[in-house]
C-alpha cells in the first residue's frame, strides 16, 4: 500500500472539487446573495487542505488495486465532510450531522434531505445541492480520471471502485481515460438536452438547469419543497419521465448509439446498410438487461394504474402511476404527489422496486437489473436440473454463457446486500425512535440511493436523530459504492502485505 500516493491523490481530488465551489460563488454574486461568504470558506478550506496533501505527499506512484479502494472510500467520506461546510457554517443545517447527511445525500445521488423551506433558500445553495448530485451521478473520481493525465497510472483501479454493476472492467475505448471521457461527454450531452427540454416545457432557466442536474444523475433533489409537483405541468412531468428512463439505462449503450449516429452522418456506419436506420437502436434491442428494465417499468406502471383506478385516489391515474413508478424504480426520488398516502400495498411495491434499480453502468442505484436477471435465470437453471439431472443448461446473457465465477459474484453481492440492509435496519432501530415502517423505508431508501421513504421520512429526514443521520450517511455511501468497495476495507486480508 502506497500511503503517500493515496494521500496525494486524495488531495488532488479535493482540489478538483474546490473548483466546483466557484459555481455557487458565481451564482451568489449574480443574485447579490450574502451567502457567498459560506462558499468562500468552503472553497478556501477545501483547496488549502487538498494543496497541502498534494504537495506534501508527492510524487504519485503507480496505484495497486488496494490503493484504489482506499482512495475512493477516503474521498467519499472526506468530500462528505468538506461538502457539508456551506450547510453547517450558514446554519441551514441544524447540526454537523445534518450538514454531512445533506452533503452525502447529494454526492451519492440519494436525494434524501433534512432541509425544509427550499423555496425560500438562496439560489446559490440550491444550485450547490444540484451540482453535488450531478458530480456524484457519473462519479467525480471518474471525472478526475478523464481530465487529469497523471491518473492514467491508476485510472482502472479508481474507476473500478466507483463504477456500478458486476462488469466494472469493460471499456468503451482502448484506454481507461478515454472511456471516462466518453462517459462524461454522453453524460454532459444528456444534461444539456434535459435542461433544454425542461426550459421548452415551461421551467425558467435556473430551474431547468438545476433539475437537469438532478434528473440525469437520478438524484431527486429539487429547488422546491413540492419537487416536480410544484410546476403542475403535464409537459414537465413527461420530460422528467423520459430522461429518468434514459438515465436508468447503461451509459455504455448511449455511447454506442451516439457513436453509430455520428458514423452514419459521416458515411462510415459500422452497421450493414441492409439493416437500415433501425440498426442505430440495436445497442438497446440487443441488451437483455435494457429490455428487462423497460419491461419492468411497463409492468409496474400497469399494476399501479390498476391499483389507483380501483381505489380512486388520483385524478391523473396513468400519469401519476407512470411518474412514480419511473421515479422510484430508477431511484430518482422525484414526486408529483404524496404517494405514501396511497393504499398501503402501492407505496410498499414502489419501495421494493427501488431494490432492483436501474441498469448497470447507469446513474441509478439499487441492486441493478442485470444481477436480478442473472439470479432469475440461475433459478430457472436449477429447476431444469431437478427435472433433468444429467442435462447441461448454461446460464446465458446476450448470447454468451455466464462464467461460474461471475454468478458467484452476483450471489455474493445479493448476500452482502441483504446482510447490510438487516444490520443497518437493526442499528437504526436501536439508536433512533422511529417506528418500524419509517426505519425500514429509511434504510431501504438510503441503501438504494432512492431518497424519500414512508412514514416519518416520507417528505424529509428532519425527524431522524443525529446518530441516525450518521448511520444513514454511511448507508448511502455503501449503496453508492455497491457494498464491496467499503466492506473490503474491513477485512484483515486486505491489510496484509
Amino acid at each position: 500500500m502506497h500511503l503517500r500516493t493515496i494521500l496525494s491523490l486524495t488531495g488532488l481530488l479535493l482540489m478538483l472539487f474546490s473548483v466546483v465551489l466557484l459555481v455557487p460563488i458565481a451564482v451568489a454574486l449574480m443574485y447579490s446573495e450574502a451567502f457567498i461568504s459560506h462558499f468562500l470558506l468552503a472553497f478556501s478550506v477545501t483547496l488549502a487542505i487538498g494543496l497541502v496533501l498534494w504537495c506534501a505527499c508527492r510524487p504519485i506512484r503507480e496505484l495497486r488495486n488496494r490503493d484504489g479502494f482506499i482512495v475512493v472510500a477516503l474521498f467519499y467520506f472526506g468530500l462528505g465532510a468538506f461538502g457539508a461546510v456551506p450547510f453547517a457554517s450558514s446554519g441551514v443545517a441544524d447540526s454537523w450531522s445534518g450538514a454531512v447527511f445533506e452533503s452525502v445525500s447529494g454526492l451519492t445521488t440519494t436525494g434524501a434531505t433534512m432541509l425544509t423551506g427550499l423555496d425560500d433558500l438562496p439560489k446559490s445553495l440550491l444550485i450547490y445541492r444540484q451540482i453535488l448530485q450531478w458530480l456524484g451521478g457519473m462519479g467525480i473520481v471518474v471525472l478526475a480520471v478523464a481530465v487529469l493525465p497523471m491518473l492514467g497510472i491508476g485510472g482502472m483501479q479508481l474507476s473500478r471502485s466507483e463504477l456500478t454493476g458486476p462488469d466494472k472492467g469493460s471499456r468503451l475505448a482502448p484506454r481507461i481515460a478515454e472511456t471516462a471521457r466518453a462517459l462524461w461527454l454522453v453524460y454532459l450531452g444528456l444534461t444539456v438536452a434535459c435542461a433544454l427540454a425542461y426550459f421548452v416545457a415551461g421551467m425558467d432557466l435556473f430551474d431547468a438547469i438545476a433539475h437537469a442536474f438532478s434528473t440525469v444523475s437520478i438524484g431527486g433533489f429539487s429547488t422546491h419543497d413540492a419537487s416536480i409537483g410544484y410546476f403542475n405541468s403535464l409537459a414537465i412531468n413527461w420530460v422528467a419521465i423520459a430522461f429518468m428512463v434514459i438515465s436508468g439505462l447503461s451509459f455504455a449503450l448511449h455511447f454506442r448509439l451516439f457513436r453509430e449516429i455520428k458514423l452514419s452522418f459521416s458515411g462510415h456506419s459500422e452497421q450493414s446498410p441492409r439493416r437500415g436506420r433501425i440498426s442505430r437502436w440495436l445497442p438497446y434491442l440487443a441488451s437483455s438487461e435494457a429490455k428487462t428494465y423497460l419491461a419492468l417499468l411497463l409492468a409496474l406502471s400497469l399494476v399501479v394504474s390498476i391499483g389507483l383506478s380501483a381505489y380512486g385516489v388520483s385524478d391523473h391515474v396513468v400519469l401519476d402511476a407512470i411518474f412514480q413508478v419511473v421515479s422510484t424504480a430508477t431511484t430518482s426520488g422525484f414526486v408529483t404527489t404524496d404517494f405514501s398516502l396511497w393504499p398501503s400495498f402501492l407505496p410498499i411495491l414502489l419501495l421494493m422496486s427501488a431494490f432492483v434499480g436501474g441498469c448497470a453502468g447507469s446513474t441509478a442505484g439499487g441492486i441493478k437489473v442485470v444481477r436480478v436477471l442473472l439470479a432469475y435465470r440461475q433459478g430457472i437453471y436449477e429447476i431444469k436440473r431437478l427435472i433433468h439431472p444429467a442435462g447441461v443448461f448454461p446460464v446465458k446473457l446476450d448470447n454468451r454463457s455466464v462464467p461460474s465465477d461471475e454468478m458467484q459474484a452476483v450471489w455474493g453481492f445479493f448476500a452482502l446486500y441483504g446482510l447490510t440492509f438487516v444490520v443497518m435496519l437493526l442499528l437504526i432501530l436501536m439508536v433512533d425512535d422511529l417506528d418500524f415502517l419509517s426505519a425500514f423505508s429509511a434504510v431501504a431508501a438510503c441503501l438504494n440511493n432512492l431518497g424519500p421513504g414512508l412514514g416519518d421520512v416520507a417528505s424529509n429526514y428532519e425527524s431522524v436523530s443525529s446518530a441516525g443521520k450518521w448511520l444513514l450517511s454511511v448507508t448511502m455511501i455503501l449503496g453508492r459504492l455497491e457494498i464491496f468497495t467499503l466492506l473490503v476495507l474491513l477485512t484483515p486480508t486486505f491489510w496484509r502485505r
